[in-house]
């Protein structure tokens, strides 16, 4: 005969369990803003872009999910070590099972179901963000270069260019744009309209770059002779720090810019303050980082 297993471990190890579980559930319901973003980028006033709830969603979900999948692990891990522990008394082989058709069968079906299940909600938020179905009011071609950007206002005829920040680690608070950490009066800035649906052209002039602003919780690659789409709605007003996020040579940590998103007024008189500066026609992608800015005339195409 087999030795009986208490029946003490297995109970305090299912009450350990459902402790873990209402306290995670009380820490989440009681979590600060921050928290329930994920601790992802984000505001208390409103969201930065159209797409930034979304993609919240889409993260805080993932994690919610994981953590429910790791507490059933481990539950179901603790509760077998205590339930089958070995006994003292006992010095019997436990029964030794070949398989269990039925257990074989669902830890096969419900990771699939999972996988399947974050792969829609993540293909669906993808889609909505580089395959919109309206048209874009404002376009502009940013053109990733060593180690700095230029933004083409497209629908404006004028330009902006912008040289590397060669020191990144020792820009001061003065310096800051607006006081928000990640910007600087040194680099270039982008200025968007605030509740007008935006198209980004991205494309390098050298290696491999990625547009990134993180307070848009969204990146895209920059790639020589392939030029990369995604549209984006501003819907807050502020300044927000950008930055290259693929690693592109010496001088990456120094390939940053600014994004204001200004009221439609103040992006117009932005465009007439780049026309009165001369800075009309693009910035082409034959240009290399040695050569600068060129002329309206070389510029315009």
């Amino acid at each position: 005969m087999h030795s009986k297993p208490s029946t003490r471990a297995p109970r305090a190890a299912l009450r350990a369990s459902a402790l873990a579980v209402a306290v995670a559930v009380l820490a989440t319901g009681c979590a600060s803003d921050s928290a329930s973003r994920g601790y992802l980028p984000g505001y208390e006033d409103g969201e930065v872009t159209n797409q930034t709830a979304d993609i919240t969603q889409l993260w805080v979900g993932s994690w919610v999910a994981a953590l429910l999948v790791g507490v059933i692990t481990w539950g179901l891990i603790l509760w077998c070590v205590a339930a089958y522990r070995k006994r003292r008394d006992d010095h019997r082989l436990p029964v030794q099972t070949r398989y269990h058709m039925p257990l074989e069968i669902m830890y096969t079906v419900v990771p699939t179901l999972m996988i399947l299940g974050l792969f829609w909600h993540t293909d669906r938020v993808m889609t909505e963000i580089t395959d919109p179905a309206e048209e874009a009011e404002v376009h502009i071609q940013v053109v990733g270069k060593q180690w700095s950007w230029d933004f083409n206002y497209l629908d404006e005829g004028v330009y902006e260019f912008g040289e590397h920040e060669a020191e990144p680690g020792e820009v001061t608070d003065e310096e800051l744009v607006d006081g928000e950490p990640g910007t600087d009066v040194e680099v270039p800035t982008l200025y968007l309209p605030v509740g007008k649906t935006v198209e980004f052209q991205l494309d390098s002039r050298d290696v491999n770059h990625s547009f990134w602003i993180p307070a848009f919780l969204y990146k895209e690659d920059m790639i020589p002779h392939h030029t990369n789409y995604y549209q984006v709605t501003p819907e807050r007003e502020g300044t927000y720090a950008g930055k290259c996020a693929e690693l592109c040579g010496e001088f990456h940590s120094g390939m940053l810019f600014n994004v204001k998103v200004v009221s439609p007024e103040e992006f117009d008189a932005h465009m007439d303050e780049l026309r009165a500066a001369g800075q009309t026609g693009e910035l082409g992608l034959d240009l290399v980082r040695e050569q600068g800015p060129v002329d309206a005339e070389e510029a315009e195409h």
